[in-house]
């Protein structure tokens, strides 16, 4: 080893050391290179990003190659991160450096971390993924020669849900600017210098009337399957804006149950993937209510408070004299922005938007307190419904989501809320929300108008199911995902994941109550002897199983301690990255030095077999209630689409609030306590 590549490597765990003391206190949390601010090195450059996608009937496929250059003198580490996609499973890890090969392995995490430091220690080629919680995955590659480059190659899956006949696939890079103080200890570079590209592939047993790509103008065809595919090239790019792409399927498709199974021998369990799309005639609601606007004013919120400004204008605009509102703010502390409840005349509405005006972003996110001032003063006479709107980690206050539900089932109210931006604690928000039978939406700067109050509006306009719950019988069916859902809105999609030991029929049963009338629909559905298509539902069905336990631990129904074992034993059986486990990447003859199974070289290899069948082949309809339809209605389509281009971020969360709220009260109007 020379004299200079021993000096970094000796170095680079002193390096590590300051990147994972500042874990505490946050990094950032957008796509790209980094390294400290001030540091003697010039950052690694991004020469070439090319992500291809396939959305297949239920679930995406993500991968991504990149080459990495390190134009310093020295031998260097490749630090990459990119924003966590919601309920991604990442499988795969593929790393070139020079004439190697270099393919991953999930480990519990010191144990990777300790096989990493080691192999870097004495200056060989190694890799290693990571996950910090909801908000990013982090890579780390060395060596990179001077003047050289590495490429990595990265896969994920995700389950994709439709919303009243329209499917959202999010490809997050831009950061949240949510830590202040990473911000200013990190430098990021987001730029690529060479080739730019993105590829989806739509499959759909369904047909699809249009698809939109919001900020990217690129090439769109269909293939020798009838598959759409569309392409987006520059020789430049810059990792900051989010990659959204919307499809809508055509009008008039029936309510339907579809089943995606994986079982590879009869003498071992299978996993399934379950979507359930009601067909149930819910009717438009009428009548006026209250509304507590509970709005996110910290300092993350500098640039866009105009944004949140505009909208709750447009929101207040739109309401009826006989609705009310109140608003609250929260920063460090809550406070009252409109204390009394104000009835939305025009001239109480003027005076409530000149006091919205002077609002300044500073400080910490303290949503508990904000959350907890919304829901005073509350009138048992009249239904209530509470917005809130934040893009931040909470970090004032009290943060235990177990705090929150309580809170949130003391009263009868539901809380509908925008997360603005990647870095925003989704998890605290589906706290939030399933306590209160409401729901929330995520919110990308790159969202357009159309693809907001499509999958926004429709959930306000008609009356939900209530005290719904899924059952199946037969089938020897367990550990599955939450069955029971509480409230449907119109146009959502259940998705469900389980497991099965016996072949055969199983009878699906959904139970709710709908203008105080039980409700049952069923159905029959088939569970194969064997079905070796879709591979990756094993990893969808394990991640699934993992964000439940994890789910329950931020609630303290698990301790800590047990719910760690359990999710690092679910995540090396089924070869998933998690808060628990990383990813280790080394050649065959270092993985055989360590004595570590090549269990995910296994499974790539099952999944890579099973793509490239399916790739030559058209989309299989997993439908599965055909002969005996579980709805006689068909499936909700949207009641507003098509025309119109990309909008400016104010504009289109402006038209979103100005949609969702002008609706809400007459959604709750019927909505009354006790419903």
């Amino acid at each position: 080893m020379n004299t200079n590549k021993y000096k970094i490597a000796t170095r680079i765990p002193l390096l590590l050391g300051i990147l994972f003391l500042c874990l505490g206190r946050g990094m950032l949390h957008g796509a790209g290179t980094v390294t400290p601010t001030n540091a003697a090195y010039q950052p690694m450059e991004i020469r070439d990003h090319q992500v291809n996608v396939t959305l297949n009937n239920g679930f995406a496929q993500t991968e991504v190659i990149q080459e990495f250059f390190n134009p310093n003198p020295d031998t260097l580490e490749a630090i990459y991160t990119f924003p966590v996609p919601q309920h991604a499973s990442l499988s795969e890890v593929t790393i070139w450096a020079g004439e190697k090969e270099l393919q991953g392995e999930v480990l519990p995490r010191q144990e990777a971390d300790r096989i990493y430091e080691e192999e870097v220690a004495q200056g060989n080629s190694a890799g290693k993924a990571s996950r910090e919680s909801y908000q990013r995955f982090e890579f780390q590659v060395y060596p990179v020669p001077a003047q050289s480059s590495v490429r990595m190659r990265v896969v994920y899956y995700q389950p994709l849900e439709l919303d009243t006949g329209v499917g959202r696939y999010l490809y997050p890079l831009e950061e949240g600017n949510t830590d202040e103080a990473a911000l200013s200890f990190w430098t990021q570079n987001q730029k690529v210098d060479g080739n730019f590209s993105i590829r989806v592939t739509l499959k759909s047993a369904w047909a699809i009337a249009d698809i939109r790509t919001p900020g990217y103008a690129g090439a769109q065809s269909t293939d020798e399957h009838g598959n759409i595919v569309f392409e987006y090239q520059n020789q430049t790019g810059d990792l900051n804006q989010d990659f959204l792409l919307y499809y809508r399927l055509v009008d008039d498709l029936p309510g339907r149950v579809e089943v995606i199974p994986y079982r590879d021998a009869s003498d071992k369990p299978g996993s399934f993937m379950m979507i359930v799309t009601p067909g149930i005639d819910l009717q438009p609601l009428s009548g006026g209510a209250d509304y507590v606007f509970v709005l996110d004013v910290s300092g993350s919120m500098d640039g866009k408070l105009h944004t949140l400004v505009k909208g709750i204008e447009k929101a207040l605009t739109q309401m009826q004299p006989q609705d009310r509102f109140r608003v609250v703010a929260f920063n460090n502390n809550a406070f009252h922005v409109i204390e009394s409840w104000t009835p939305a005349t025009s001239e109480s509405v003027e005076h409530a938007l000149g006091v919205l005006r002077q609002l300044q972003s500073n400080g910490g996110t303290n949503v508990y307190e904000g959350l907890q001032l919304g829901l005073k003063k509350l009138d048992d006479d009249r239904a209530t419904s509470l917005i809130l709107v934040t893009d931040g980690v909470t970090n004032q206050g009290i943060v235990d989501p177990a705090r929150f539900r309580d809170l949130m089932q003391k009263q009868d109210i539901r809380v509908f809320g925008f997360l603005m931006g990647n870095s925003s604690n989704w998890p605290l928000m589906e706290v939030i929300t399933e306590a209160s039978g409401g729901f929330y939406k995520a919110v990308s700067n790159s969202d357009d108008i159309v693809g907001q109050i499509i999958l926004a509006k429709n959930k306000v306009l008609y009356e939900a199911l209530h005290d719904a719950q899924l059952e199946i019988s037969g089938g020897d069916t367990f550990d599955l995902s939450q069955m029971r859902i509480g409230k449907i809105y119109r146009g959502q999609q259940l998705v469900f994941f389980g497991r099965y030991d016996q072949p055969g029929q199983a009878r699906l049963t959904l139970k709710a109550r709908l203008t105080g009338e039980d409700k049952v629909y069923q159905t029959v559905v088939d569970f194969p002897e064997t079905d070796t298509a879709n591979p990756e539902i094993e990893r969808l069905w394990a991640m699934d199983r993992i964000e439940a336990i994890e789910h329950a631990e931020r609630l303290g129904d698990i301790p800590a301690g047990e719910s760690e074992s359990v999710i690092t034993s679910i995540a090396v059986e089924y070869q998933l990255v998690t808060d628990h486990t990383s990813m280790i990447v080394l050649d065959d003859e270092t993985f055989q030095r360590h004595g570590i199974e090549r269990r995910n070289r296994e499974r790539v290899q099952r999944e890579r077999q099973a793509q490239a069948q399916r790739q030559l082949a058209a989309p299989v309809n997993r439908r599965a209630d055909t002969n005996q339809p579980m709805f006689k209605q068909k499936a909700p389509r949207p009641s507003f689409g098509g025309g119109g281009g990309a909008i400016d971020p104010f504009s289109a969360l402006a038209a979103l609030f100005m949609i969702t709220l002008s609706v809400l009260g007459k959604k709750l109007g019927l909505s009354k306590k006790g419903d």
